[in-house]
């Protein structure tokens, strides 16, 4: 895969299913107009695939439980998303909404008469709703620590409302947007279960309670209060499941997602269904689906995104598919369960699962990708891959460390790997301590600890790779993005001598002014480093600067709130101001999410100049 390849890269998203039909997103990064363009497609038995939309992007499809409509998000060019219908039987999407900022993805009420879903709404006189631009808008008054986000921005004069639409395209407003809104779900044809701050969000908190309103408007109630998270909720009979974390104050990092219910009637107290420790349920791949007496959902594990198959009473779960694969979205009508997955040569490939049939779009050729395990030096286990170029080597070597650090490297497909890869370097993609998918334990090993465990366990990967002979231990690169940019500076830092050169891309390089700066600052230090700020810099590759000598690319995203560009700054001055070979790369109008989902230009821009710089020091 070479940069230009991206446009040639379809990636499948959702998928629904409903009988003999099965609908599929996709999307296709389009350099010339610097979108990203697909629409849903039809997945036949066979596995063959049919046009089903041409939207230049419609995505999020939902199938009506009666299966006479397919409801959908629709981007036109540069526009906001905003809601269609369509009949499954034949005729042209409909459009129900024109907001401002766009319409969230659609949920159906079990009648099938009318649709759910959440949308920020601007305060008059902001975003777009005048013919002035952002500069002439009134200044804003910030009394709260969670007053913005990266990838959207300012939050409290946008924040989301619930919604109902009718088929006619009548919209109803059921919250008044005095607090945030998430993941409504249906309990009955005329009420609504949603996910809330704690007290509607009286004040900054990290905890999500359940509430429900009446479909046809009036005052939300609360329904069950959780011990942390809470998230996609859904009812069966008379109980309330949903996705969610336990901890205590801001202790909320590196927690195991798990499947949790109570009564709906609020008899009982809320109860894990799934083993705290060892099941991580990646929400990410989308949410649960109740499935019969059972409830579908992704679980991560050791890099493997796994459809699995649990009771509604809870349990380990059967494994469905997704081993050594990543399952991106999955669907089920009760007989059919159809899921998207992703390996390491393929970018997403339709599965009916059960069945062996599998349909596979557009993708580009892919090197070959390596298990690799090893030992730290403290005994501990230490897992990842190696992506290899063709040819017997010696290659040099990169090594890319994944953010989070609550993250992982996956069996799926990784554009980036195979990208260096073709370009002739092996990459190493470790998953030290600190990383999901390995045990709550496992993730929560880097708490008040960064840059001990999880370096040796990163080295110690690479010493497995280096052992090779088609690996090149002479010619070595780090490289990182978030917690992974602040990996590079670490490991520039203190071990700089097996290194030729960084790229620290979107770090964390200074926890103290990260505090004020990130918009999870608040809370994110304290809770992985402690609050003392002694401690703090002593887990800031900054305070280490003096230390690096070796050739250093500081990159980073102008609009980038999580991990905000003075990092990149701070790092860079501290580094050309010593005579240190440094340089800094800032992409325009791009927030923290660029290597993902920023601008296709921008994302091919970036890999020409990874690839050069590379070129230039391996």
């Amino acid at each position: 895969m070479r940069p230009e390849d991206l446009e040639l890269l379809t990636t499948p998203g959702t998928v629904a299913v409903s009988g003999d039909l099965v609908l599929v997103s996709i999307a296709t990064p389009d350099l010339a107009t610097n979108t990203y363009r697909g629409g849903l497609h039809r997945v036949h038995p066979d596995g063959s695939t049919t046009s089903w939309t041409h939207g230049d992007r419609d995505h999020a499809q939902r199938i009506s439980p009666d299966g006479a409509w397919v409801a959908f998000l629709r981007v036109s060019g540069k526009s906001k998303p905003q809601l269609h219908v369509m009949p499954v039987a034949g005729g042209e999407p409909r459009k129900l909404t024109d907001l401002p900022l766009g319409a969230g993805a659609p949920v159906w009420s079990p009648d099938s008469t009318r649709i759910a879903f959440v949308a920020r709404v601007p305060e008059a006189g902001r975003y777009g709703t005048t013919d002035d631009g952002p500069e002439s808008e009134a200044p804003r008054r910030i009394t709260r620590l969670d007053y913005r986000v990266d990838d959207v921005g300012f939050l409290l004069d946008r924040r989301p409302r619930l919604h109902v639409v009718d088929l006619d395209g009548a919209v109803t407003e059921l919250t008044d947007g005095s607090y945030d809104v998430s993941d409504p779900a249906w309990l009955s044809d005329s009420d609504l279960v949603f996910s809330a701050p704690r007290d509607f969000g009286a004040t900054e908190t990290l905890f999500n309670d359940l509430y429900t309103v009446s479909a046809s408007g009036g005052t939300a109630s609360l329904l069950m209060r959780g011990l942390g998270e809470m998230s996609m909720p859904f009812a069966v009979d008379s109980f309330v499941y949903w996705l969610g974390t336990e901890f205590t104050g801001i202790d909320a990092v590196a927690r195991n997602m798990g499947l949790w219910r109570a009564p709906l009637d609020g008899s009982g107290a809320p109860e894990r269904l799934t083993d705290e420790e060892t099941v991580d349920v990646e929400r990410l791949s989308g949410p649960p689906v109740v499935d019969g007496s059972d409830v579908l959902l992704v679980v991560r594990n050791r890099g493997a995104l796994e459809l699995r198959r649990i009771p509604l009473s809870g349990g380990p779960g059967e494994v469905l598919t997704g081993t050594s694969a990543a399952v991106r979205s999955f669907a089920s009508d009760g007989s059919t369960v159809v899921a998207v997955v992703s390996t390491p040569d393929s970018a997403g490939e339709v599965e009916f699962v059960g069945t062996g049939v599998r349909t596979s779009f557009s993708s580009v050729p892919t090197r070959r990708v390596v298990e690799l395990t090893g030992t730290a030096s403290d005994g501990y286990e230490v897992h990842g891959w190696l992506v290899l170029p063709d040819g017997d080597g010696p290659h040099p070597v990169v090594l890319a460390v994944h953010g989070g650090p609550f993250m992982y490297h996956s069996w799926g497909f990784f554009d980036e790997a195979q990208v260096y890869a073709t370009a002739g370097y092996a990459v190493v993609l470790p998953n030290p301590r600190g990383s999901a998918g390995y045990g709550q334990a496992h993730g929560q090993a880097v708490i008040g600890k960064f840059g001990t465990v999880d370096v040796d366990d990163v080295l110690s990967l690479l010493d497995v790779a280096l052992a090779r002979p088609d690996c090149d231990a002479d010619r070595v690169g780090v490289m990182g993005g978030s917690y992974g940019g602040f990996m590079a500076s670490w490991l520039s830092a203190h071990h700089g001598e097996r290194f030729r050169a960084a790229w620290s891309e979107r770090a964390v390089n200074a926890w103290d002014s990260f505090s004020g700066s990130s918009d999870i600052g608040y809370y994110f230090p304290d809770a992985y480093c402690g609050p003392d700020p002694e401690a703090q810099r002593a887990m800031s590759p900054l305070t280490y600067a003096e230390k690096i000598n070796i050739p250093f690319a500081v990159v980073h995203s102008e609009q980038d709130w999580r991990c905000p560009l003075e990092q990149a700054q701070r790092m860079f001055v501290a580094l050309r101001r010593r005579g240190v070979e440094a340089e800094m790369l800032i992409f325009p109008g791009e927030g923290h999410e660029l290597t993902r989902s920023g601008q296709p230009r921008h994302r091919k821009q970036r890999f020409d100049a990874v690839l050069e710089w590379w070129g230039r020091y391996l």
